[in-house]
């Protein structure tokens, strides 16, 4: 097995950790203070469950930490810890769940949004910013129900994509 051009690949988190700036900074619906919807975790969850964890993890923390910057937001490391986790265990997801197609993309969205954006992410806001911890959740769980099953649905139509999946599957990074 040959080893997979590194700046490929690193180009292809680049572009991950882009997509993911603008869908979140650029493109999203804000709705109040704390509340945004957007689509920022998707290309987050394409790098776990394709690229893997390590790379889900460093595009999830890339968008976050560039895109505060590129907007003006302050940077809150929770948030940061929050997205990095999104990426983690999506790939995580990807690497443990099996051939199951659906399976695995309903573990990653589920469990990625339910800890790094729910879970995490409302911990950020109610530390640093003295939001209301049960209602930031609570809101925040609404908000990632609908978004998590838009990007379940996307997250499906893509891996149904077989010259997608063979792109991908050509820049996943292999040891050795």
């Amino acid at each position: 097995m040959k080893k997979r051009n590194h700046a490929i690949f690193l180009s292809t988190c680049a572009i991950l950790s882009a997509f993911s700036i603008i869908f979140g900074k650029y493109l999203a619906l804000n709705l109040g203070t704390n509340i945004r919807f957007s689509l920022e975790n998707l290309p987050i969850l394409l790098a776990g469950l394709y690229l893997g964890p390590a790379a889900g993890a460093i595009v999830g923390t890339v968008a976050d930490l560039l895109g505060c910057l590129l907007v003006g937001f302050s940077i809150n490391p929770i948030i940061t810890f929050g997205a990095m986790c999104i990426g983690l265990i999506s790939g995580l997801a990807g690497k443990f769940c099996g051939k199951r197609k659906i399976f695995t993309l309903a573990v990653a969205t589920a469990f990625s949004h339910l800890i790094g954006s729910v879970l995490i992410k409302s911990m950020g806001l109610y530390i640093y910013y003295g939001s209301p911890l049960l209602l930031v959740t609570a809101q925040r769980l609404g908000i990632y129900i609908c978004t998590g099953s838009i990007e379940f649905i996307i997250l499906l139509l893509l891996s149904k994509n077989k010259g997608f999946v063979k792109q991908m599957n050509k820049i996943r990074f292999k040891e050795g």
